[in-house]
């Protein structure tokens, strides 16, 4: 075999000009795209041994090894799918990639870590034809968070832009799961996941995000906490004096609902009577912050899903992105797919 790979780096040699072979980048490069196009697929003996058969009508499959020639027959053996065009591997790095930066950048990145060339609509068209398998987590589900982000929709020429939202929730330390406009596929998939026989579900103040944890599991297995960063931003949009905010703020870590609307009730805002309904609405979700903090008994932040919620806005919200309302739901599940390890997962397996 030595003896082989020795002529055959000879006639490589011979076969690149001498102006690629002046550093190792381009030794590197020029011998990757050789090795590409004229070695790698004229291994054909893996495929014929592996799959015992040439029978069927052949067509070409762009793979991490060069351009292969498959036949029917052996297409179905290696599960490659119907009329691909696209080897699985290489469709699974351009998923991984895509999923970071727009199409386009994913097709120039592809080309410069594997030399293989995925043009950017091909890179959007295996998007939106995979089927993106909603994890299921396997240790038992104590907490979660729920929140929202925004997405920008593609509008018509001369049109403004059109921002609408979506919903993430976070199972901590597990996985997250976003869906838009589709609030009964989120908790249908929480409800599906292990829950422990008491969840804590946290949450900032809007409604919406609510209604979406009242479906989650049974009433009497869930224990809600109003976010405390979001009650503590809210006590601060009150104009008064800083010592009655801290003092109010005290009140608050301790759950001490009562106390903190008695000293409120001394001033007459338009803020600070708001503010004062929000604390009735909410006074059920309103722990002891402290007590739960320093026992350690759950998070009494949803730092958690905004945090996922950031992550998927690095890709959904890329310089100039807008995005047709119809394949949101599959972006969505792409970049999700990607924060959860799905995509590395299959290419492990």
């Amino acid at each position: 075999m030595q003896a082989h790979v020795q002529a055959i780096a000879a006639i490589l040699y011979q076969n690149t000009p001498s102006e690629q072979l002046t550093s190792l980048e381009g030794i590197e490069i020029a011998v990757r795209q050789q090795i590409l196009e004229h070695v790698s697929p004229e291994i054909g003996f893996f495929i014929r041994t592996v799959t015992g058969t040439e029978a069927g009508r052949r067509r070409r499959v762009q793979s991490s090894i060069g351009q292969l020639h498959l036949t029917q027959k052996q297409a179905q053996k290696l599960k490659v799918a119907p009329y691909s065009q696209v080897s699985p591997y290489v469709e699974r790095c351009s998923l991984i990639l895509s999923a970071n930066v727009s199409y386009e950048q994913a097709a120039k990145d592809l080309a410069m870590l594997m030399g293989v060339q995925i043009s950017r609509s091909t890179q959007q068209r295996l998007v939106h034809r995979h089927e993106f398998s909603p994890l299921e987590v396997e240790e038992s589900v104590e907490e979660l968070s729920v929140d929202g982000g925004r997405i920008r929709l593609r509008t018509p020429l001369g049109q403004p832009s059109e921002w609408k939202d979506y919903k993430a929730v976070n199972l901590h330390g597990q996985a997250i799961f976003a869906t838009f406009q589709d609030n009964i596929a989120l908790t249908d998939w929480v409800n599906r996941q292990p829950l422990a026989d008491m969840v804590t579900c946290i949450g900032d103040g809007h409604d919406g995000i609510w209604n979406i944890i009242a479906q989650i599991s049974i009433p009497d297995s869930r224990y809600e906490i109003l976010d405390w960063f979001h009650l503590v931003e809210n006590l601060h949009k009150i104009e008064a004096t800083a010592q009655l905010l801290t003092g109010v703020e005290a009140f608050l870590w301790r759950g001490n609902v009562t106390a903190a609307i008695a000293e409120l009730n001394h001033l007459a805002s338009p803020q600070s009577i708001n503010f004062i309904a929000y604390l009735h609405k909410h006074r059920h979700r309103i722990p002891d912050y402290w007590y739960f903090q320093t026992e350690q008994i759950c998070s009494i932040g949803s730092g958690a899903v905004e945090s996922a919620v950031k992550q998927i806005a690095r890709r959904i919200k890329i310089s100039g992105a807008q995005w047709n309302r119809d394949n949101v739901p599959q972006v969505l599940k792409h970049r999700s797919a990607y924060l959860n390890g799905s995509l590395n997962l299959a290419l492990q397996n």
